[in-house]
C-alpha cells in the first residue's frame, strides 16, 4: 500500500514537473532568437539580404503571437514554440552568413569596377591625344577632357564611400562611371577611326 502511495506521489510530482516546464514562457529561447537577429542586423542583413531578413523577422513575430496565444490558455504548452524559436535562431545565423557573403562579393565587384574605370580613363586620355584637334574638334575635345576629369573625381569619391562601408551606393556610383567612361571611349574611337579614314581618302 505504501509502495503504491509513494509511486502515486512520485508520478504526480513528475507530472507537475513536466507540466510546469511546458507551461513556462520560453524566455531564454526568445532572448537567444532576438540576440541572433540583432547579430544578423549588425552584419547588414537588413540591407544586403533584405528579403530574407524580413522573413526572419516575420518568423519570430509569428512565434511570439503563438506564445501570447498560449498565455491565455488554462493549460499552457510552449514545447512547439521552443522548437520554433530554435529554428529562428538557426535561421538568423544563416541570414547573417548570407549578408557577410553578399558584402564580400560586393566589395570585390566594386574594386574590380573601379579598376576597370581607371583603365578606361587612361585609355580615354590616350585617345584624346589621337583625336582630331582642328577648329571644330577643339571645343568637343575640351568638353570630353572635362568629362574625364569628372570621372576621376567620381572614382575618388567612390573609393571614399567604399572605405566607409557604403557598398551599395559605391557600386551604383562606380557602375554609372563605368558606363560613362565606356561611352566616351566608344565616341573617341569612332571619331578617330572616321578621321583616319577621311585622311587616308584624301591622300589616295
Amino acid at each position: 500500500m505504501k509502495n503504491r502511495l509513494f509511486a502515486s506521489i512520485a508520478y504526480l510530482g513528475l507530472t507537475v514537473l513536466v507540466f510546469t516546464s511546458c507551461s513556462k514562457v520560453p524566455q531564454d529561447e526568445i532572448d537567444a532568437a532576438n540576440a541572433a537577429i540583432e547579430e544578423a542586423m549588425s552584419a547588414g542583413a537588413d540591407v544586403y539580404v533584405h528579403d530574407n531578413f524580413v522573413v526572419l523577422q516575420d518568423s519570430l513575430n509569428s512565434v511570439l503571437v503563438n506564445i501570447e496565444s498560449q498565455k491565455s490558455k488554462f493549460i499552457k504548452n510552449y514545447s512547439t514554440a521552443k522548437e520554433q524559436l530554435a529554428g529562428v535562431t538557426q535561421f538568423a545565423g544563416e541570414v547573417k552568413q548570407q549578408a557577410e557573403t553578399q558584402k564580400e562579393e560586393l566589395k570585390i565587384e566594386i574594386q574590380n569596377t573601379i579598376a576597370e574605370v581607371k583603365t578606361l580613363i587612361e585609355s580615354n586620355r590616350q585617345l584624346i591625344i589621337e583625336a582630331p584637334q582642328g577648329k571644330e574638334g577643339a571645343s568637343a575635345v575640351e568638353a570630353i577632357k572635362g568629362e574625364i576629369d569628372a570621372l576621376e573625381t567620381t572614382v575618388i569619391e567612390t573609393s571614399t564611400m567604399f572605405e566607409s562601408g557604403d557598398y551599395l551606393s559605391s557600386l551604383d556610383k562606380v557602375k554609372a562611371a563605368k558606363e560613362k567612361a565606356s561611352a566616351i571611349n566608344t565616341e573617341l574611337t569612332n571619331v578617330i577611326a572616321k578621321y583616319k579614314t577621311n585622311v587616308k581618302g584624301k591622300r589616295s
